[in-house]
């Protein structure tokens, strides 16, 4: 088999992979190129292959890195079918057509044709087939197996078989165990030969889960009277915080607060959550069987119209403002930033990973002022991140995930990382389990 590095190469973003055996071409996730804009140079450029040459897709799971450019696909020609878990097509159908008007705005604003419109959307959706885990499927020579990645709710490992030899793609494996969705598998008797990993924390270890920072800093924020911010992906990141902030209610370890949802995109996101419940951890479902509302509290409002958003402002702190985007790319997080990063008694919180050159970013790194929506604000407000949400799993997660395969493992390719995250985890796995590894560079073509 050949494997082509088309994207997740030095950068976090752009998932894109094409394996070939004989005449068969799948790819691996085709996903956007994210950054400090969404314009990032390969997102518009022509696809380096011919779209209507490959006989299927896998998506590891929704995110956009891995699944934004799919459209884009389907547009330019794709014939053959795409396949993923039924939570993953679910969430993927909101993402895609959540960002539509974002990246048609980005589009305008560079000078590019639109990348996709809603019409393409609906004609992946129609080429979109449903895989359960460890269902196998042929696709010519291949044999193509979805294994549980414990990052989001049916994210995959995606496992190809041909000419005597198995190839893993790891997708995005969680922080595991994460909670409401377990932990990731683990696949070492499956005599894998290659294995593509991702290393957004390749050169880091995660700070413990603790919980009693975020209540800390919840009491703080209410004490002081001002609005904790949390920039959130509407995908997972919102669906924990939105668990965590009910156990606490519910145990009374913070203080009454109202508590705002403000993105239409998690609202029905976490309505998918409610669908799949089959898909939540064993400990999860006991926990239901005393709560059926695990992502309901006293205190919670959803504003999912704009007017509902606007109202947010009436209201005096203290307050906890729960928002897209994750990374403060776009999204309603933008305004409550703008109005309250100058407000020394507000605070911010990060629970997700910040893409280099991102607002989120340069927010947590000390920037000061921001540019926010054509002005340049100051930030004074409290700063904190809490990595130990993060989805991801760490370099010592990372490591114990490759490491019951390392018996059989030729080569060991780091992706989706950027560059010096990549490097040390590769020096690691050579190091620690014996495996050769490296950092593909864009384009570039190996065997297995």
């Amino acid at each position: 088999m050949k494997i082509t590095f088309f994207g997740g190469t030095g950068e976090v973003t752009g998932s894109n992979y094409l394996v070939e055996s004989g005449e068969t071409k799948v790819l691996v996730d085709c996903g956007l190129h994210q950054g400090e804009h969404f314009s990032a140079r390969h997102n518009w450029e022509a696809f380096p292959y011919d779209p209507k040459g490959i006989d299927a897709v896998f998506v590891t799971h929704a995110h956009l890195d891995h699944t934004g450019r799919l459209p884009k696909l389907v547009k330019e020609g794709l014939r053959g079918r795409v396949h993923s878990t039924p939570p993953t097509r679910d969430f993927a159908n909101l993402l895609l057509l959540d960002s539509e008007h974002v990246l048609l705005d980005e589009a305008q604003r560079t000078g590019n044709p639109p990348l996709y419109g809603v019409r393409e959307v609906e004609d992946l959706m129609g080429q979109w087939d449903v895989l359960p885990y460890h269902q196998p499927l042929k696709v010519g020579p291949m044999t193509v197996t979805l294994y549980n990645a414990g990052h989001i709710l049916g994210s995959s490992i995606v496992v190809i078989e041909a000419e005597g030899k198995r190839i893993a793609f790891s997708g995005d494996l969680g922080n595991s165990p994460a909670p409401i969705i377990g932990p990731y598998e683990l696949l070492g008797d499956l005599n894998i030969d290659c294995c593509v990993i991702e290393s957004a924390y390749g050169d880091r270890i995660h700070d413990p889960v603790d919980e009693k920072v975020l209540e800390d800093l919840i009491e703080e924020t209410v004490k002081n009277g001002g609005v904790l911010m949390i920039p959130a992906f509407a995908m997972e990141r919102t669906q924990k915080l939105l668990f965590t902030i009910n156990e606490l209610v519910n145990k009374g370890k913070i203080p009454r607060v109202p508590v705002y949802l403000d993105s239409p995109l998690a609202i029905k996101v976490t309505e998918v959550y409610k669908k799949y419940t089959k898909y939540f951890d064993a400990s999860t479902k006991a926990l239901m069987r005393d709560d059926s509302a695990l992502f309901e509290f006293p205190g919670l409002h959803k504003a999912l119209t704009t007017e509902q958003s606007k109202e947010i402002n009436d209201v005096p702190p203290p307050k906890i403002v729960i928002a897209g985007s994750g990374m403060s790319h776009g999204g309603r997080i933008l305004h409550h930033e703008k109005r309250y990063l100058p407000d020394p008694k507000s605070a911010i919180l990060f629970v997700g990973y910040q893409a280099d050159k991102s607002l989120g970013r340069k927010i947590r790194d000390g920037v000061s002022p921001v540019r926010i929506l054509g002005d340049d604000i100051p930030v004074r407000c409290k700063k904190v991140s809490i990595e130990g949400y993060s989805a991801h799993a760490d370099q010592r997660q990372l490591l114990a995930w490759l490491s019951p395969m390392r018996k059989t493992l030729m080569r060991v390719f780091v992706v989706q990382g950027e560059e010096e995250g990549s490097d040390v985890l590769a020096h690691k796995i050579t190091e620690d389990l014996g495996v050769a590894a490296e950092a593909p560079q864009f384009g570039r073509v190996f065997e297995c």
